[in-house]
């Protein structure tokens, strides 16, 4: 192994003493972080409603700004990966494990328990989908492609190392590669461990409720979720071995292919034109609210309302910031050679829509098929949240077989995010390497599982989300100063785009003069071959009036010889 960083070190002693506190004293631990994520959520839920809020815009001017056209490396760099293969990385690492989990129980849950509307009312529906699209849309994607801009642009246009101090160079100076640099780089380790292990938890839960439904042997307890737990690190650690070109690849166009086959199984055999409805409606209901669920708080409404948004969207802000640095780097690894504009609009509108559609199907078909079940769907879910997937699928033919396929996406989405997140927190403490080390790698696969397994021992799903919003605070602050600082580096840019601009428009006007030259030429080259066709006609005409003229004086020689021959 190569030398130890300080960031490696730091960051192992402070992990490693989270998980002997909570195996030590799980109720203690449980406690102190509830007491902590109260008052985050009750204090300073406007700030991460302004922050993420903030996050889209910022990225929505870079579309539209002239920097969009800077590209994520030098000059002649082009993408490392296709779109697909893009795309696919994409899916799974920012939000595989999630969508399978929330996909039914989410628009269920608002369903029945709104934030103002009656609950069990065609106004419920309409909300419930619309709130999932929201916390599922947008904002979160728009958090990735802040981290993972930062990361890539600097990276990859000034050759800095790829860890999130380097970007804060313009800022601080070399002070990034000193102190505060370390410091900066274990939040982001901190915040990586406890947001991967929240998903994790998730993945984990939902796998345990998938078996327990499936065989009737297997029972969803704490001993079986731990043994999962062992299972799934076993193989993404085995994954990880071959590397990004080898295991995540593969793994994620196994996702992608396994999540389309799935939905599409829904779509198809479920209420398809209801589904398509729910969809079209409720992404117009989405766009139309989108201002007033960025910025609603109720500060004024119901405490019930209030409670509402700190339990739902301000863990999902909290949850999806903490994945940040995870899914930033990651993506930021893969989109070498991208010209900012085509990357914001990749990350921001296609896992959008795909997003989108995914709700609609699970999560309208979900509220249908409830409804005309007299609520048993619903039911299901007194035993955890991660039922509801299985319950839904219980309602179609092939059922055993579909929710053995749901069970298999469920831990290839773990794997690839364990995967991923092992090569992230590899990259973080070896000062940015591109390929970490296997010992590093390993080390930190073993903690991140460990934390996952401390938390589901310590408070189950509310532990889970205690630890994102509590891990999402500090990095929240350190976001907002890589906004700050990417602009200051991208100010400095702004000459040369002058100079490409110029150098753009001069291309342009001399490609218009060829143009028009290439017209004019082309007008000439028809009026000279119109003009030349008579002129061949008449050389024609005159060729032949020799002939005749030969032919008569031959003629007339011919009758003088004759004459001269009669009168011999």
């Amino acid at each position: 192994m190569k030398k130890l960083t300080s960031v490696f070190m730091i960051s192992v002693v402070i992990a490693f003493a989270f998980i002997l506190w909570g195996a030590i004293a799980p109720e203690n631990l449980n406690e102190v972080t509830g007491i902590i994520q109260g008052f985050i959520s009750s204090e300073l839920g406007w700030f991460y409603l302004l922050a993420a809020t903030g996050f889209v815009i910022f990225s929505i001017f870079l579309i539209f700004s002239p920097y969009g056209r800077i590209k994520l490396g030098k000059p002649d760099d082009k993408p490392e990966y296709n779109y697909l293969t893009w795309f696919a990385f994409l899916f799974t690492a920012g939000m595989g494990i999630g969508l399978v989990f929330w996909g039914a129980a989410e628009p269920l849950f608002h369903y029945y328990a709104p934030m103002s509307a009656d609950p069990e009312t065609t106004d419920a529906a309409n909300t419930a989908l619309q709130y999932s699209f929201f916390h599922w849309g947008l904002h979160p994607w728009a958090i990735y492609a802040v981290v993972a801009l930062s990361l890539a642009y600097f990276k990859f246009r000034h050759d800095a190392p790829g860890v999130i101090s380097a970007t804060f160079r313009p800022l601080i100076g070399d002070k990034a590669d000193g102190g505060w640099g370390v410091l900066i780089n274990t939040v982001v380790v901190f915040a990586t461990i406890f947001g991967v292990a929240t998903s994790l938890g998730f993945g984990t839960l939902q796998v345990g409720a998938g078996l327990d439904y499936t065989f009737e042997f297997i029972t969803n307890d704490i001993g079986t979720q731990l043994l999962i737990i062992l299972v799934i690190t076993i193989l993404y650690m085995i994954s990880s071995l071959t590397g990004l070109n080898r295991g995540i690849r593969i793994l994620s166009k196994a996702n992608i292919i396994l999540a389309i086959l799935l939905m599409l199984f829904v779509l198809f055999l479920g209420p398809t034109v209801h589904i398509m409805s729910v969809f079209t409606t409720t992404l117009g209901s989405y766009i139309q609210n989108f201002m007033q669920m960025s910025f609603q708080l109720e500060p004024f409404g119901a405490e019930d309302a209030s409670v509402w948004i700190e339990d739902w969207t301000i863990f999902y802000w909290a949850w999806w910031i903490a994945w940040a640095p995870f899914v930033g780097t990651f993506i930021a690894r893969v989109s070498r050679g991208r010209t900012i504009r085509e990357f914001i609009l990749g990350v921001l509108a296609v896992p959008t829509l795909f997003g989108a559609l995914w709700f609609s199907v699970f999560g309208g078909t979900a509220i249908n098929f409830d409804t005309t079940l007299g609520g048993a769907i619903y039911d299901m879910m007194d035993a955890g949240e991660e039922m509801a997937m299985f319950a839904l699928l219980d309602q179609f033919h092939f059922s055993g077989l579909v929710t053995i396929i749901a069970v298999l996406l469920i831990m290839s989405f773990f794997i690839t995010s364990a995967d991923s997140a092992t090569f992230v927190l590899g990259m973080q403490t070896t000062n940015g390497s591109m390929n970490p080390p296997i010992s590093v790698k390993f080390i930190w696969g073993i903690i991140q599982s460990s934390a996952a397994a401390i938390l589901l021992l310590s408070g189950g799903l509310d532990a889970l989300q205690t630890a994102a919003i509590i891990a999402a605070l500090p990095f929240t602050i350190i976001m907002i100063l890589m906004c700050v600082s990417l602009m200051k580096s991208l100010r400095k840019e702004r000459p040369s785009l002058q100079v490409e601009r110029a150098q753009l428009r001069e291309e342009r006007r001399n490609l218009k003069e060829d143009k028009e030259r290439l017209k004019r030429e082309k007008a000439q080259f028809k009026r000279e071959k119109a003009n030349a066709r008579p002129t061949s006609k008449s050389k024609e005409s005159l060729d032949h009036k020799d002939v005749k003229e030969n032919k008569f004086t031959e003629n007339n020689e011919s009758d003088e010889d004759d004459e001269q021959n009669r009168d011999q």
